[in-house]
């Protein structure tokens, strides 16, 4: 949904405050309205307003529990991509080190087209992630390291165990890749956020039947009540997208790597 991308791109400190504004908003002018409009025609004073309370108390744990294991899911897949992120870098530096035992200038010629796989990471794929975007540069530069390697035929007993080593770490970095962009692509279904995001909605202005004598105290509670869902929702919106926003995974793994093992002295 457009409006649930256009949230997602918003700072954290302006989401928080849309969020707060979006449900607060609805509390105070909701009162307003109930109080003068809606609850004297249905006919809700203190008196009977106690059957509106189980109601409430069950729609409230409804939809926590939704939330709470919504954000759950939401932390358990943002921690998920970040260990494919980290099993990308080891396999790359694997794969580094594998190369260095063929002979030159096969070993210079894998290893540059490593060092160029890793440079593209980090200055090219990262960037077109923070937006959103699938990068596909880098099947060529899995292509060239697969021409080079899988053209070399050894001739030692101890060539055919690296050869074979080398392959099998290619295969992990290929597989480990095709994970972090298949995690790109993730993110919660619309349906979810419109429960989401409607069952937030619902659940302040069923509180609005509610009638309270003191319709301050009762002010109060319900915008604590609306702060507590905006919170909610907020982790929600955080987590959902590993790539993107201010908490978003970075490539500080293969930069590591590169500053340590590519970068030419």
């Amino acid at each position: 949904m457009a409006m649930i991308e256009f949230l997602e791109r918003l700072p954290l400190w302006l989401l928080a405050i849309v969020l707060n504004a979006w449900l607060m908003g609805v509390v105070l002018v909701g009162l307003w309205i109930f109080r003068r409009h809606i609850l004297p025609r249905l006919g809700i004073n203190f008196n009977n307003a106690y059957y509106v309370a189980p109601l409430m108390q069950a729609s409230v744990l409804l939809y926590g529990l939704i939330a709470a294991l919504t954000a759950v899911g939401a932390w358990t897949r943002y921690t998920n991509v970040s260990s494919i992120v980290s099993a990308e870098a080891t396999a790359i530096t694997t794969l580094w080190r594998d190369f260095g035992g063929y002979p030159e200038p096969l070993a210079g010629s894998m290893r540059d087209v490593l060092r160029g796989y890793t440079d593209q990471v980090i200055n090219g794929a990262w960037p077109q992630l923070r937006r959103g975007e699938i990068p596909s540069e880098g099947v060529a530069w899995m292509d060239r390291i697969q021409g080079l390697l899988y053209a070399f035929e050894p001739a030692t007993e101890g060539q055919k165990i690296l050869h074979a080593e080398t392959v099998r770490a290619f295969n992990h970095l290929v597989e480990q890749r095709r994970q972090r962009l298949d995690a790109a692509q993730g993110g919660l279904p619309s349906v979810l956020w419109f429960v989401l995001l409607g069952g937030a909605t619902a659940g302040v202005t069923l509180g609005l039947f509610y009638y309270m004598e003191n319709v301050r105290f009762q002010a109060c509670m319900l915008l604590g009540f609306a702060a507590s869902l905006s919170m909610v929702l907020l982790v929600i919106f955080a987590l959902d997208t590993p790539f993107t926003g201010e908490i978003s995974i970075g490539p500080d793994s293969y930069q590591l790597i590169y500053d340590q093992h590519m970068r030419s002295p």
